[in-house]
């Protein structure tokens, strides 16, 4: 027991994330041809839904952390940029933005829409790490996360689950599935979450001003049109109305804007997914989805009002002029996504393979209503993406396997807006994988995989730009990766557990130049303005290690945890003219030998569940995140920090009542940051950084009746 105990304290990680006492076999849907998670050649997490339950989770944004080497940015009201490994973008403003991690949500992408990730009626959601450049090409070069919902059942089920919590939080959810005939089954699902949020605005006397107030809803049609071909349709809504008002002059989460903004999203969206039967071993798989977004995303830029001067040292009675300034900005998004997935799989014993045929057409309209503008901002961003791709599993004997992938994709992207800047752009990429499989005679399952990722090149739309600086290059990767997975029946323990090297060329890296608003000269006094931009960097590095494991000895408790260590590097920034230039005025500089930006160095979590009596039951977890760089732009980084989750729950036939508390020791956590800049003009516009905060000590409390 003791040495048991001791392996599960160092190895770190939960597999599949179940709390019961049984573990079960998990497949990963996400795959070109579903496999289990334990012979998988690649590192992968599966969060299943008793743990979506026990982390009382409404948002993808609240599951990230079960997951090694993961991270995400906020900048908004929900943590929608995500980083893998340390890759990913940390904010979107007015340039067209390409990501790194790839999000869908039962067949639908929701790349680039996260804040609607919705956890609602969740069977579980893949964590694919590294590369995925055969499964999803272009938004996969770190890797993509996979959301699947229950599906619906042949006997009628019903749920309705209530919830309150501190600062304003409330919970309403339903689920009804069940057949309408012999063929043809139903799922319908719906939430609203509701939270005044965690910041007090000061000036407006409000405590709403980062309200979540998010209503999703799902609806399933599952059809066996006959014994060869099946079919499953989804609509998915989303209607988020959440406000944006994170940063405070103090540092604090008590702010002074008198026009706090806004972070929403109208999504509708569906997919239709059928499956052919042609013989027992070969089918046809075809996939449609279709997306459209109204997001709208605004902020006060002053972070201040009108007032805010009287009686402090920067009081215009004193000097004869007004010390303030006042600024909005207010970006309105309408982001159309049609994708379609056309494969052919043959599943055999000896061999296996796929061969596929895919399109995606995206066009995002841009509307920028910036106080220093003159007048509104538009632009048009549409981009069209063929690929063709194929795999293939070969056993060389009972022990010995080979799996090989490819993909080649062609993206052209046209963009125009309305200062009269046009960029037409047409790339051809490609992306795949190799692995070797070894099976022990214990059933232990070894691999090694070699990867290849891209990330397609764009352009920069700023006009105070250099010419020169328009244009980045595509950013490829390969990620070399070494994996061991087992199940020990004896234990009733899964583990797994992966190493992996990244080698990064021309990384593109987001950089700005700081400018005072009054003279639009870089290095002169703020209150400052930000030229985004992206650039390539040479090359880099990021390697690691991540173990995942789950283990239930007892019926009556069971252990979870996982363990992600991180080392990234960049080796230079080469392009920028500014090498070495100020760092405090987050001009870009030799960023060589440093650590990538939202990149901590580790991450851990140990958690467990334990059956007190017949009807009552505990969960807790511990988990903890290293500092880590909010930019590549400037030095402030994260605050390390371990953060402490319980539940109390009881349970009655199909009653369930649960009582938890969420980082218990108030931990300051945060989740986005800028560098020096000056926006306080009570000390006369001084350079200091600033921080967003993630949740405080949250306690609630919540019932689930099935039905």
């Amino acid at each position: 027991m003791k040495k048991n105990l001791i392996c599960v304290l160092l190895a770190g990680s939960c597999l599949c994330a179940n709390a019961a006492a049984e573990l079960e076999e998990v497949v990963v849907t996400a795959e070109l041809i579903e496999t289990s998670v334990l012979e998988l050649p690649n590192s992968v997490s599966v969060i299943g839904q008793s743990q979506i339950d026990l982390r009382h989770a409404s948002n993808l944004e609240d599951l990230l952390n079960l997951s090694p080497n993961i991270n995400y940015a906020t900048g908004a009201s929900r943590g929608r940029f995500i980083q893998i490994r340390g890759i990913g973008e940390r904010s979107e403003f007015q340039d067209p933005i390409i990501n790194s991690v790839g999000i869908v949500l039962d067949g639908i992408d929701m790349t680039g829409i996260a804040t609607g990730a919705s956890t609602l009626d969740l069977d579980q959601v893949e964590v694919l790490r590294g590369p995925q450049g055969t499964l999803f090409g272009a938004n996969a070069l770190a890797g993509m996360i996979n959301m699947v919902s229950n599906r619906p059942t042949e006997a009628l089920e019903s749920r309705l689950s209530l919830g309150i919590a501190e600062y304003g939080g409330q919970l309403i959810q339903g689920m009804i599935s069940g057949p309408l005939n012999e063929s043809l089954g139903y799922r319908i699902a719906a939430q609203n979450v509701q939270s005044d949020g965690f910041v007090e605005n000061v000036f407006l006397d409000r405590d709403d001003t980062m309200r979540i107030d998010e209503t999703t809803a799902r609806a399933q049609l599952a059809w066996q049109a006959n014994h060869d071909l099946t079919m499953n349709f989804t609509l998915f809504l989303a209607d988020i109305n959440n406000g944006y008002d994170a940063f405070s002059l103090d540092n604090t989460r008590q702010t002074y804007s008198d026009e706090p903004g806004v972070d929403q999203q109208d999504t509708m969206a569906g997919s239709v997914r059928a499956r052919y039967a042609i013989t027992a071993q070969q089918h046809l798989e075809a996939m449609l989805s279709v997306a459209s977004s109204d997001l709208a995303y605004s902020y006060d830029e002053d972070w201040s009002h009108p007032g805010i001067c009287d009686a402090t040292a920067c009081d215009s009675a004193l000097f004869g002029f007004d010390w303030f300034y006042a600024s909005f900005d207010a970006y309105q998004r309408d982001n159309d996504n049609t994708s379609v997935d056309l494969r052919y799989v043959s599943e055999g014993d000896q061999v296996s393979w796929v061969a596929g045929v895919y399109h995606r057409d995206q066009s995002i309209d841009l509307t920028r209503d910036y106080t220093y503008n003159d007048g509104l901002f538009r632009s048009q961003f549409d981009t069209r993406n063929s690929a063709i791709y194929g795999q293939l599993n070969y056993a060389l004997n009972a022990r010995w396997a080979i799996v090989g992938g490819l993909r080649s994709e062609t993206r052209d992207v046209d963009y125009a807006d309305s200062d009269l800047a046009q960029a037409s752009l047409s790339e051809d990429l490609w992306g795949g994988r190799l692995a070797l499989e070894y099976r022990t005679d214990s059933g232990a399952f070894v691999y090694g995989l070699v990867s290849r990722g891209f990330k397609p090149g764009g352009f920069n739309l700023d006009q105070e730009l250099d010419a020169a600086k328009r244009e980045y290059d595509t950013e490829t990767m390969l990620n070399y990766e070494l994996g061991f997975k087992h199940y020990f029946d004896a234990l009733d323990l899964q583990l797994q557990a992966a190493v992996f090297y990244q080698d990064r060329d021309a990384i593109q890296t987001k950089q700005s130049v700081v400018r005072s608003i009054a003279t639009g000269v870089a290095g002169d006094p703020c209150p400052c303005g930000f030229t985004d931009f992206t650039d390539n960097a040479a090359s880099g590095t990021n390697r690691g290690l991540e173990v995942e494991l789950n283990w239930a000895p007892s019926e009556h408790w069971s252990l979870y945890s996982t363990l992600g260590l991180l080392d990234t590097e960049f080796d230079q920034l080469l392009t920028f003219d500014h090498v070495n230039a100020d760092r405090d005025n987050g001009i870009p500089y030799n960023l060589a030998g440093r650590e990538q930006a939202h990149a901590p160095s580790y991450q851990w979590l140990l958690g467990g569940n334990l059956q007190l009596a017949d009807n009552w039951s505990i969960h807790g977890s511990l988990e903890g995140k290293d500092d880590f760089y909010f930019s590549d732009r400037h030095e402030l980084r994260s605050q390390a920090y371990t953060s402490i989750n319980l539940e109390l729950a009881y349970t009655r036939d199909k009653l369930r009542i649960a009582l938890y508390g969420k980082n218990l020791g108030d931990e300051t956590i945060t989740t986005r940051g800028f560098g020096s800049f000056g926006n306080d003009p009570r000390k006369f516009y001084e350079t200091e950084p600033y921080t967003q905060y993630g949740a405080p000590r949250v306690v609630g409390l919540r019932a689930t009746f099935d039905f």
